[in-house]
This record gives C-alpha cells, structure tokens and sequence, in this order.
C-alpha cells in the first residue's frame, strides 16, 4: 500500500504521523482536501459578494450598501449654498427677438434725498416672465361629398388632397407622441393621459402605436445615413448593454436575451438592437472594411479589429485592477502595483487636458509607467495555472495574459491624439436607454426595438449638436409625407440641401 505522505498542518509531527492508523490518515487527507476546495469556494464567493461599481461593471444606482462612505462625525462648518470664490449659475435670459412686448420701469425719486430722477440706463437689470399662451388645436375639417351620376347612377365619393394624410392627425403630434414614448420613457396609456390633458388631443392606445409607426418607418432613411456616416468615421466609442425583446410578432420565439448597442463619434450616436453579443453583430455596428480607431472595453466581439487600432477603456482596467487588489494572496500585490502605474497615468493624463504638459513631454513620462505595468502583466502571466483551475490566483494570471496579449491595445490614446483613454462617451450616450429599460421593460416586438433604436440615435445625434428634436422629427415627418427626402443628422450633409 502507497504511504501517506505528511499534510503540511501543524496538528502531527512527523513521528506522530507515522505512528497514525491508515484509515485515520485517510480521512486526514480527505479532509484536508475538503477544507482546501471549500476556501477556495469562499474566495470566489467573498469576490462576487464584494463586488461593486469600484472593481466591476455594476451600474453605482444598484448598489445597496456603500462600505466606502464613512460618515464623518463632525459636523461641517460650511454654511449651505454657495461657498466664497463660486461663480454660482444664473436664470439664463430669452433673446430680445424672442420676446412680445419689453417694459422699461423707471424710478421716480431718489430713494436718498426724494429728488426726482431723469435719464436712461444703458444696462438695466433684465427680469423676463415666461409663460405659455392656452393651446389650441387647429382642426381643419375635410368633408368628401359622395355624388350620384345623372347618366349611369354611380355614385363617386371625392378623394383627399395629395397633401393629406389619412391618419387624422399632424406632424406635430406625431412628433410629440414619438418623443413622449421613446425618449421621456412615457407608457401608452400614459401618452394618451398627456396629449389629453396638455393639448386637448383625444386619442386611443392603438392610435399612440400607429403614430410611433409612421415616426420609425420616417425616420429609417435618416437613422440609415447615421449608420453610413459612424463606418466611415475616424474615432468611434462602442458600447453594449442588456436589453429586453418581447415575442408578440414571433421574431423572438426562444426568447433570447436582446442588447442594445451604441457607436459614438462627436456629432453622430448610432444604436441598434439585436438578440445576440456576436462578432457578426459588431462587424454590421462598425462595418466589415472599418479602418478607424476604435475605444471599447474588452468584451471578444470587437477582437476582429486590429489590436494597434483599438483602445481599451482605462475605467475597465482600473476596476479590474482594483478587483484583483482585493483578493488574497499575491495577486493583492499585483493588483495595487497595477492601480498604482494607472494613477500615475491618469496624473499625467490629467495636465495633458489642461494643457500644462505637452503630448511629446506626456509620451516620454508614460513610457516607463508602460514598461512597469508590461513588467508586472508579463511576470504575472508565466505562472503555471490548470486549464480548469477557479482560484482567485488563477484568475488573476489569466487576466494578465489577456491583457498581455492586446498590451498595445492599452496605450493607443498616447499616441494618437485625438482617442480617449476611457469609453465615457459611449458609455453616457447609452445610459438614457437603461433608464427607459428599467422604466418599461424593454420593447414587446422587432419593431419596438427597432422604435427605440430609431428615436435614441436622433435624439442623441441632435442633443449633441444643440439642434432641436422636435422640430427635426416633425420636418421628418411632413418631409415623408410629401414624399420628399427627409433632414439629415449629419451637418454638412444638411447644409449642403
């Protein structure tokens, strides 16, 4: 029989082991085994149940606990409001042309010595009242008379005018109902309630659904065109989220999970919905001959673009840094090593922004923190782990080999500079759309989700161009109508109609 070797514990000597009945040390080594298997189960458990928006990707708002917000016990001397030295934000004032009517009020007497007063104020101090004029709803009535022949008895009923549509209603409402449903994250039965009690307009639950209809199919041309302008654009931030797709038209009879995705560039932010995280469904958001530079996080959809053209959001890294610093072991050292190079960088980066350090002195500084931090990845990555080994170590060592493997990924934003660091934009651009998903639970059918889409790449678009959304979505709709092309989110495509 094979002779148990002594478990490394302080409980037997090595004379003591020898004098052990087999069957007890048997049972020592199984135990010693089981004790082994269950701490690592509790790692594993302690590093999911420590997880926070500091060291993974959940969203601040569903935090419960905050462990990190230590109430101090003395109170603040400050007093409320604004301190000394702020700017402070004021009433921002309507141009003149924009108003009705302007009242000077002048003062009589002196508020000293009674004397009367003459003159004019070349600045006087502007106070404007804002108010909203009753609505109403401008109505036109067409009456189709239906006429009986005198030669043949047929009876022919008139026809509506080519610029008149069948829906009953608007641009203007259509726009309305589009932006209440889609964008303020209003119900059905909720824009029903709103058109009614603001602007009088009587409508039923089906009608609201047409509307959003008429807007998404108006809208597809233009969304298209976005689509065409974010492949060919230099600098592109992806994202992706979670996203909920219904089954009532049969297009999702497995009831697959949808995500929602995002490409940003300054001007443009294009979404789409679809039921898979696939390479395939990123090559149709970027495009298959995109040649731009592209920021993301490192989710293997986006790997079929060229490491040297990619650049890995820092914010990621830096929370996954702080995850592997909270583990045991060696891979604490590791993990603070790490987050201790990332707030050098982001020192640097930060003078970089605010112009007190030139790009070429900022690429010089970064190069040994870039040495420092491959050292660390590459030290790291040469331990010998099993292919199925789950320890908190073992996970450490694979995410330094992934992060080895595209370490050029990391450092895009030196060189080029017009790339961020971080996945921010992409980020902020698709947070509206979590919102309206926790709000509404997601779309109930394809072309729900294709709405949704639709109105988030407008609205976006237009936001960040400080042009006005209801005005460009009921263009759009008076545009389809007649049969015209419709306004593009584009700029310079726009100022060249």
């Amino acid at each position: 029989m094979e002779k148990q070797q002594l478990p490394k514990t302080n409980f037997f000597t090595t004379e003591e082991w020898d004098l052990t009945p087999e069957g007890v040390k048997n049972l020592v080594v199984q135990q010693k085994q089981r004790i082994e298997e269950l701490e690592k189960q509790l790692e594993n458990l302690q590093e999911k149940v420590n997880g926070n928006s500091k060291n993974s990707s959940i969203p601040p708002s569903t935090e419960i606990f905050k462990p990190d917000q230590k109430k101090s016990s003395k109170k603040k001397k400050r007093s409320r409001g604004g301190q000394k030295g702020h700017l402070g934000n004021s009433r921002e004032l309507y141009p003149e042309s924009q108003c009705q009517s302007i009242e000077n009020h002048k003062p009589e007497i002196c508020k000293c010595c009674g004397e009367k007063l003459s003159g004019t104020d070349e600045h006087p101090y502007r106070h404007q009242i804002v108010e909203i004029p009753p609505i109403e709803l401008e109505i036109v009535e067409h009456r189709l008379h239906q006429l009986e022949c005198n030669h043949c008895g047929t009876k022919t009923r008139a026809k509506l005018p080519e610029n008149v549509t069948e829906s009953g209603y608007g641009a203007t409402v259509v726009a309305l109902v589009s932006l209440m449903s889609g964008v303020y994250r209003h119900s059905q039965r909720m824009v029903v309630s709103a058109m009614s009690d603001f602007f009088g307009v009587k409508m039923s639950l089906g009608t609201v659904n047409r509307l959003r209809k008429e807007a998404s199919v108006a809208l597809s041309s233009t969304v298209d065109e976005a689509k065409t302008y974010i492949q060919s654009a230099p600098m592109i931030n992806a994202d992706e989220t979670g996203f909920a797709q219904g089954n009532t038209d049969g297009k999702n009879p497995l009831g697959k999970k949808a995500w929602l995705w995002v490409a940003v560039t300054p001007i443009i932010s294009y979404f789409q919905v679809a039921l898979s995280r696939s390479t395939e469904v990123a090559i149709d958001l970027l495009g298959e001959n995109f040649e731009g530079f592209l920021g993301s996080d490192r989710l293997g959809s986006y790997n079929w673009v060229d490491v040297k053209r990619r650049q890995l959001c820092w914010a990621h890294l830096k929370r996954e840094f702080q995850k592997i610093a909270e583990r045991s072991g060696a891979s604490r050292q590791v993990g603070r090593d790490l987050m201790a190079q990332e707030k050098k960088l982001f020192r640097l980066w930060r003078r970089v922004r605010d112009g007190t350090l030139s790009r070429k002195e900022f690429q010089l500084k970064v190069s040994p923190i870039r040495s420092r931090v491959q050292f660390i990845l590459t030290e790291t990555a040469q331990f010998e782990i099993g292919s199925r080994e789950n320890t908190p170590w073992a996970k450490t060592v694979r995410t330094c080999r992934q992060l080895l493997k595209m370490e050029t990924a990391l450092w895009l934003f030196v060189e080029v500079e017009d790339v961020e660091p971080t996945n921010n934009s992409a980020e902020r651009a698709i947070r509206p759309a979590v919102l309206w998903k926790k709000t509404s639970f997601g779309s109930q059918s394809e072309n729900g989700s294709i709405f949704v889409a639709r109105m988030l790449t407008v609205v976006s678009s237009l936001r960040c161009q400080n042009r006005s959304v209801l005005d460009f979505i009921r263009e759009t709709i008076t545009s389809h109508r007649r049969g015209f092309s419709t306004p593009s989110l584009v700029p310079n495509v726009n100022d060249s109609l």
